[in-house]
């Protein structure tokens, strides 16, 4: 098998059995298995795939690149990479999102910081990290990489709304009304001021940190 089919077939179980876990076949293996077995299966089967990407990623021959990758170009995506991890930190603390018992309580509260600028930040910060990435390594294969990550972070946000609607009711339909999908919608459409969005402390530093070291 040539190299570049082999990291697009890993890619695609990657994706397909994270999504297919994720949302249309997870009560039923959960409600068999129990939640705690489910996610010891789920578990192994993220972490083989996972693999399975890398060694066919390590596998590829030389590419020569798609584009000239010039120092605008690197600058670019050296503050792209800034403000993923800016949304990064920042969703780390009072995410309705994550899977935690406050995450109701989070809700409730009054969108601020990355929560302004999109209800998901740490998938955004995903997607945004891996363009970053595709636009100063520009191969076809660093592409298929990125490409990947790009569509598990923004396909699997959307399925986690429809997911955190089912679980958390109207606790999450609120936060879904008052926040947006796309970075700054809100803000753009007249709908929540900009100031809003001024990261905190803890998303601001801890992402200028991630990014120099990232980065270093």
């Amino acid at each position: 098998m040539q190299p570049m089919s082999l990291l697009i077939i890993t890619c695609a179980l990657f994706v397909g059995s994270h999504l297919a876990l994720s949302h249309p076949l997870r009560d039923g293996l959960a409600g068999r298995m129990g939640e705690r077995g489910f996610q010891i299966a789920y578990s192994i089967v993220a972490i083989a795939t996972l693999i399975m990407v890398v060694q066919a990623w390590r596998g590829m021959p030389p590419e020569p690149p798609l584009w000239v990758v010039d120092d605008p170009l690197w600058l670019l995506a050296s503050l792209i990479v800034l403000f993923a991890s800016i949304l990064f930190m920042g969703s780390l603390i009072g995410n309705p999102a994550l899977p935690a018992p406050g995450a109701a309580k989070a809700a409730e509260a009054a969108p601020r910081g990355v929560f302004a600028i999109t209800r998901h930040p740490m998938m955004w910060g995903f997607a945004l990290w891996a363009i970053a990435h595709a636009l100063v390594m520009p191969t076809g294969a660093q592409i298929v990489l990125s490409g990947t990550i790009i569509f598990l972070a923004l396909v699997g946000s959307a399925g986690q709304d429809a997911k955190k609607a089912r679980l958390m009711g109207d606790a999450w339909r609120h936060w879904a009304a008052r926040t947006s999908f796309m970075p700054f919608a809100r803000q753009v459409g007249g709908g929540a001021p900009w100031a809003d969005t001024i990261p905190r402390p803890h998303a601001l530093f801890g992402g200028i940190l991630l990014w120099f070291v990232a980065t270093w």
